[in-house]
């Protein structure tokens, strides 16, 4: 399933009560981990982790036991859009106001500013799934109202 191009073209409101965003585009995706990005910040997470006290759904999806998971590679290579990620304590503004001390995150970065696509609950339910991430972000992009960039051509 990831290794497919999410193409919806008309992808509206993703807690009920919100107004679709029709017509808003997607420049890019990002993922917030919920852990630091110093060496200190790693080292603590890594160590957490397997001693069962620390963990982060978006890590689970894209990272292994050391590095990036290689399904994770090919899935963000698939995307319509570049994939980044940042961890909580060197996220922009922008994406931390929006989440609000919420992490893991997935968000759209748009020219209308960033938008939660996928909260920490929703990571939990894809279960270390880089299938089960694309699935809900496609939902999410949909609910929203938000449009996908046409693909690129290949030459």
């Amino acid at each position: 399933m990831c290794n497919r191009r999410t193409n919806s073209r008309t992808l509206s409101a993703l807690d009920g009560g919100n107004a679709p965003l029709a017509g808003i585009w997607i420049d890019r995706l990002v993922g917030v981990y919920d852990a630091d990005h110093t060496l200190r910040g790693e080292v603590a997470y890594w160590v957490g982790a397997r001693l069962g006290r620390r963990h982060c759904s978006l890590c689970d999806i894209t990272h292994g036991t050391i590095r990036e998971k290689s399904a994770w590679t090919a899935c963000r290579n698939g995307l319509p859009v570049e994939f980044v990620t940042f961890h909580r304590d060197d996220q922009p503004d922008s994406i931390r106001e929006v989440l609000a001390g919420q992490a893991p995150a997935v968000l759209a970065e748009t020219d209308r500013g960033p938008l939660l696509l996928v909260g920490p609950a929703g990571l939990a339910a894809c279960d270390g799934s880089t299938d089960e991430l694309v699935t809900a972000i496609e939902a999410s992009v949909k609910d929203l109202g938000l449009v996908w960039p046409a693909p690129k051509a290949v030459r």
